[in-house]
């Protein structure tokens, strides 16, 4: 059990917040980056994204691109709207470089834009649909699982002493006996 240490406040001693508590009820994104900057919400990006970039044939601002999309989609059923000019405002390019971008998106499957008009019939915000994105990470995820399983298997093999070097002797043999 977490002691409760005290502080001098003034005249005054104030009970300060049980840390250890405060730190289980707490989710591992607020202990790292604070409450307040977590109060402003977060984006999940599946970790296959950040680790099959390369493997997707995307670009570090295409990457960007699709991480400031994925901050605009709350609700599967609703595509992310955002305009080009906040788009290109918050990643510091120009509207130029990004419909460049989304069109190499668009053209490797990963992103499609739709136009659409608002009710006044004035033509509002690109929807972009992150469809292709999804299949192709699910289509990724068998890979992944594969390297995981290669990870956790070495990572067996070098907990115990000499363990990769009699699998490496051993790999080929099927009577166990000495070549």
């Amino acid at each position: 059990m977490a002691k409760s240490i005290k502080k001098q406040v003034g005249a005054k001693v104030a009970p300060e917040p049980d840390t250890e508590v405060d730190a289980e009820k707490k989710s591992s994104t607020q202990r790292i980056f604070g409450a307040k900057v977590m109060d402003h919400g977060y984006t999940a990006l599946p970790n296959i994204l950040m680790r099959g970039q390369k493997r997707l044939g995307i670009s570090t601002t295409q990457f960007n691109i699709v991480a400031q999309l994925m901050s605009y989609w709350f609700d599967p059923a609703r595509p992310p709207f955002p305009s080009k000019r906040d788009l290109a405002q918050r990643m510091g390019i120009t509207e130029q470089t990004l419909r460049i971008n989304i069109k190499a998106l668009e053209e490797r499957g990963l992103v499609m834009r739709e136009q659409w008009k608002t009710a006044a019939g004035d033509y509002g915000s690109n929807r972009y649909h992150l469809d292709g994105l999804v299949k192709a990470l699910k289509k990724l995820e068998p890979d992944f699982a594969e390297e995981r399983k290669e990870r956790r298997q070495s990572t067996t093999l070098t907990e115990k002493p000499n363990a990769r070097a009699n699998a490496r002797n051993t790999k080929g043999k099927t009577d166990g006996s000495p070549e």
